[in-house]
């Protein structure tokens, strides 16, 4: 999937080839699109094989997905593998293609056979042993029982110098000793040493994984004022960005005062997720919740699957529940010159906007630029004018679609990618009946101007900074109208009633009400009514159970459930 892109980087850039596998039935998808371009810009990887696979079955298309990927990817038709694991077809000519087709990993330019340099391909925790590194030898040979550093170089830093090493290297100081090496086979085979050009795993006694990141370098503790001076391979663009988060939301407790629980909760999976980007905040701002939720923890995430993964992590191995508000992307707002302006005289002019309480005010000018993903799409030319509908709906311009084969079709646009992350993988699951692939990646340039605005919903006048979005002004009625109806569906009934109201521009566009509870205060119990006598005494009982409704309207909380912010995402 996409939203773990970072794995096939992190993979791609510690071999020599790869092999492209294509479903004989399905056809080329828009992931493979997306895996061959990142394999073919990458220097380090010679060979690329193609393989088609489950050709067995009785649906498979062979010939035509055989030439449809010839034409696609530009490769000879006879030179495509044809296998099925199932029936064990071709199995040998693959391993056989490995062997003679991709090379063996390059020599270092000023490799000694003695100084030992080894990058760290990934980490990840076992509560047994720690944290277990996958490396890949550069050069000379680890042993099990020497002294080891884990350096990394910083990354605005050109300058090597052994007299300094601290200066453009960091933890250095650090050094540890090598308890266990060998060889993954898939299971892991003890070997006590691994040479150049093998990958293998090591553990040193490392508690966190953020020690030893991929793209460090492990060499040993003698030779570290060498190493510093000697050539290292520089990591490529994929990998500087592999990180990088795309998708910012808010997580906190159910409960007020599960703060801490949760913070040490989202501590332990980050120990296996290091796509997690966590930042602990205070104060009155987006990721405080305000009175509705409490205080939580602002969290980047590499993409909507990657929230879902997270929540379900939460819940089943910390057992924890925990409230995830709708992901926010960021956007460049530009203050233009106006005599209003109250902003500070040393205020930049251009600022980067994630979390939506920093969004300017109603009355000050400026204009606002939001992120712009290239959406790559294959499915069924069935589903042809579905998913040009959609593509539309998401305002997505330069849209341009291609024939693949006889039955599928290659669409791509470019789209705001606030509209991707609400729900465009729903939406174009249901008109293609599931049968559609999408892919994304950050166009050029990778902000667009476009007419927004903000929406502002509020639960009886008081703004909920939490469930706010930001939509195009066109739409901004349509979307607030629809949040408020799925607000009134999820938000339990209370003892007074709940106002829903969506504001944008300092305007309310929407609004919905959610009856309180009422009990018939005419009835002393059970059938009997109050008495004769004058009107008036009913109306008094009336009037006080009416001040008495507004008094909890005033003092009254609203629970803010998971449901409610799902109906954000799902707007």
């Amino acid at each position: 999937h996409i939203d773990f892109g970072t794995e096939v980087t992190r993979t791609l850039s510690s071999v020599q080839g790869a092999v492209l596998l294509f479903d004989a039935a399905q056809g080329p998808q828009a992931q493979s699109i997306s895996v061959h371009e990142k394999a073919k810009m990458m220097d380090n990887v010679k060979t690329i094989i193609p393989v088609l696979t489950k050709v067995d079955l009785p649906a498979a298309r062979t010939l035509d997905v055989s030439l449809s990927v010839s034409e696609l990817f530009q490769l000879d038709p006879d030179n495509i593998l044809h296998t099925s694991a199932r029936s064990r077809i071709g199995i040998r000519d693959v391993l056989d293609a490995v062997c003679s087709d991709i090379p063996p990993p390059e020599k270092l330019p000023d490799d000694d056979d003695k100084i030992l340099r080894a990058k760290v391909v990934d980490s990840w925790f076992e509560p047994q042993r720690g944290v277990v590194c996958l490396v890949q030898v550069l050069s000379g040979e680890l042993l099990e029982g020497t002294r080891v550093s884990i350096i990394e170089p910083y990354k605005k830093s050109a300058i090597r110098s052994a007299g300094d090493v601290s200066e453009h290297w960091s933890n250095t100081k650090e050094h540890y000793s090598i308890q266990d090496v060998g060889l993954v086979l898939p299971k892991r085979l003890r070997t006590k040493r691994i040479r150049r050009g093998q990958l293998g795993y090591v553990v040193v006694g490392l508690r966190d994984p953020r020690q030893a990141r991929p793209g460090m370098i492990i060499t040993l503790q003698k030779d570290l004022g060498t190493v510093v001076t000697m050539h290292l391979p520089k990591p490529s663009i994929f990998e500087e960005n592999a990180s990088k988060s795309v998708l910012f939301a808010s997580v906190h407790p159910m409960e007020g005062e599960g703060f801490d629980e949760l913070a040490a909760a989202v501590d332990k999976l980050a120990l296996n997720d290091t796509g997690l980007e966590i930042h602990k905040t205070a104060g009155n701002s987006n990721s405080d919740g305000g009175p509705f939720l409490g205080p939580g923890l602002r969290v980047g995430f590499q993409g909507l699957l990657h929230v879902e993964v997270f929540q379900q992590r939460l819940a089943d191995e910390q057992g924890l529940e925990a409230i995830v508000t709708p992901p926010k992307v960021p956007y460049k707002v530009t203050y233009l010159p106006s005599k209003s302006n109250k902003r500070p005289s040393d205020a930049p002019e251009t600022e980067i906007i994630e979390d939506l309480s920093k969004w300017p005010d109603h009355g000050v000018r400026f204009k606002v630029e939001e992120p712009m993903v290239d959406v790559r799409i294959m499915a069924p030319i069935d589903y042809a004018g579905n998913i040009m509908d959609l593509i539309k709906r998401k305002r997505g311009v330069d849209m341009q679609s291609k024939p693949i084969d006889e039955i599928t079709f290659l669409f791509t646009a470019m789209v705001p990618w606030g509209e991707v992350v609400t729900s465009f993988f729903d939406d174009l699951k249901n008109c293609s009946a599931g049968y559609a692939s999408f892919d994304y990646k950050e166009s050029d340039p990778p902000f667009r101007e476009s007419n927004l605005c903000k929406v502002d919903i509020m639960l009886n006048g008081e703004i909920v900074d939490p469930l706010a979005f930001v939509c195009h002004k066109d739409s901004a009625y349509e979307q607030g109208k629809a949040v408020c109806k799925k607000l009134q569906d999820v938000l339990p009934r209370q003892q007074f009633v709940t106002v829903i109201q969506a504001k944008a521009d300092s305007k309310v566009i929407a609004s919905e009400r959610i009856r309180a509870y009422r009990k018939d205060v005419l009835k002393t119990g059970g059938s009997k009514t109050v008495g004769g006598g004058d009107i008036t005494r009913k109306k008094k009982l009336l009037e006080k159970q009416k001040k008495g409704k507004k008094r909890a309207q005033l003092t009254g909380r609203v629970t803010l459930s998971q449901a409610a912010f799902n109906s954000v995402i799902s707007r």
